[in-house]
């Protein structure tokens, strides 16, 4: 970067240095031709300058995402109707945005709970957020119904045979869910569509929207918000992450 500004300084006299409405049009002329005969020779600067700009704002993303995530804080991580699970006093909180149809979610659900019981130091939340359509708002609402019904274990349960059920989410399969792990049929589907189960996804939803969160599953570890599965895993995620803090 600093070879093109040289070069480009020797195109104009001192006097006018980078002040283009100050140019003649035979100096424009000039100066436009210098830059691209350089840019031409040493067309390297340009990936430089790239890398530079992406580097940037990707750091802003990063700035923007956590001042999204310090204005959510209470929403975030003591709404009051989320699944808490892990150790409730980790030194470390994950939130998970999910929708139990996202092939994704299914894919690292038991990445996340392994990583969860591994490492014995984190509180985990999860957040139903129904976006794949009808089936995925019905898990969703038979989920939230569960907790609101049978509390929190029958709440896990409901979630793990939710984000591996294969038939479509309609009143009967779920309603075989519900025998399944012990909680009333009839009593969950009355509950799916109450003013509480409403409450609980419209709040979900109010929040991604305020956090620009429009895919699952979307992580939230500490103050960092990750947009998707990273790349690193999540377990070298969360190292990182405590490093960085440290």
């Amino acid at each position: 970067m600093k070879r093109l500004i040289a070069a480009l300084l020797l195109t104009a006299t001192p006097a006018l240095s980078f002040d283009l409405s100050a140019m003649s049009d035979s100096e424009k002329t000039a100066f436009g031709e210098a830059v691209r005969e350089y840019l031409m020779a040493n067309p390297e600067v340009l990936v430089e300058s790239i890398n530079v700009l992406e580097e940037r704002r990707a750091a802003e993303a990063v700035q923007n995402d956590q001042q999204l995530v310090a204005a959510n804080q209470q929403d975030l991580f003591d709404d009051g109707y989320s699944w808490v699970g892990g150790n409730p006093e980790g030194d470390l909180t994950i939130v998970e945005f999910i929708d139990y149809r996202c092939g994704v979610c299914r894919r690292f659900n038991d990445e996340v709970h392994e990583l969860v019981k591994n490492d014995g130091n984190i509180r985990l939340i999860i957040k139903e957020f129904p976006i794949l359509g009808q089936d995925s708002d019905m898990s969703a609402r038979f989920a939230v119904a569960v907790k609101q019904i049978a509390g929190d274990d029958a709440y896990m349960k409901a979630h793990d045979e939710l984000i591996t059920l294969r038939s479509a989410a309609t009143l009967e399969s779920l309603k075989k869910v519900a025998d399944k792990i012990g909680v009333d049929p009839d009593e969950v589907v009355n509950t799916m569509n109450t003013a509480s189960v409403d409450d609980v996804l419209r709040q979900n939803h109010q929040l991604a929207e305020r956090m620009a969160i429009m895919g699952t599953p979307t992580f939230v570890i500490g103050d960092e918000l990750l947009r998707g599965v990273p790349q690193a895993g999540l377990t070298q995620t969360v190292e990182q992450i405590r490093a960085s803090k440290g």
